[in-house]
């Protein structure tokens, strides 16, 4: 009889140190340039959501006027961390001992709900957001116009309070040289009817994209 004999196993070759070398230095070269690319495509996303981050507290400011039927505003205040804006949304009501003024004590605040409120202890108060989690100023420097203005009044049917004659009409976002190629100036604008339009302040009036006179 014959015995049939399993074929010889074929012995496995491995790497050679030049090979792992090789492999190791390839690997080395696309990460040398693949984090520094991943590293800008992540704050390029962070600085165009940017604009989110205010749109999120125009809208709000708005909302709260509608939903109480109150006076609201949006003030923001410099963060000292990234050099961008804090923002917080307050309400007022009115009654014969408040007129809802700028100076004047009953408004909301993040601890207390504004004086009058009908709801008592368990009503609105302020919203409060950081600007810690956006792109430094160093890479998306944000403006304010006019000049120095940093609030915005809103009667209780949504409209902007135009007794306050300081009022922030837009703000802008304009990113570093560096990052102009990545990331485009962003600008909201505040209508009169209290909408923050989001626009390109960089393009002539007569394109879709420029911002609202």
């Amino acid at each position: 009889m014959f015995q049939l004999t399993p074929p010889a196993r074929r012995r496995q070759r491995g790497l050679t140190l030049l090979e792992l070398l090789l492999t190791l230095t390839i690997f080395a070269f696309m990460l040398a340039i693949g984090i520094p690319n991943a590293s800008n495509w992540l704050l390029s996303n962070r600085a165009r959501s940017a604009s989110e981050f205010y749109a999120d507290g125009f809208s709000l400011a708005r909302r709260q006027a509608v939903m109480h039927n109150s006076f609201s505003r949006i003030s923001l205040t410099p963060n000292v961390n990234s050099g961008q804006m804090d923002w917080q949304v307050d309400i007022c009501f009115v009654s014969p001992a408040t007129q809802c003024g700028a100076a004047e004590t009953g408004w909301s605040t993040v601890d207390t709900p504004a004086a009058n409120d009908p709801e008592g202890a368990a009503g609105y108060k302020s919203v409060y957001r950081a600007a810690d989690s956006l792109p430094n100023s160093e890479v998306l420097l944000p403006s304010t116009q006019p000049e120095g203005s940093s609030q915005v009044y809103y009667t209780p049917i949504g409209w902007v309070d135009t007794r306050f004659a300081q009022r922030l009409t837009s703000l802008r976002l304009d990113p570093a040289a560096k990052y102009a190629a990545e990331v485009p100036a962003v600008a909201l604008v505040v209508t009169l009817a209290g909408m923050a339009s989001k626009c390109d302040p960089r393009v002539a009036a007569s394109d879709t994209r420029a911002c609202p006179p």
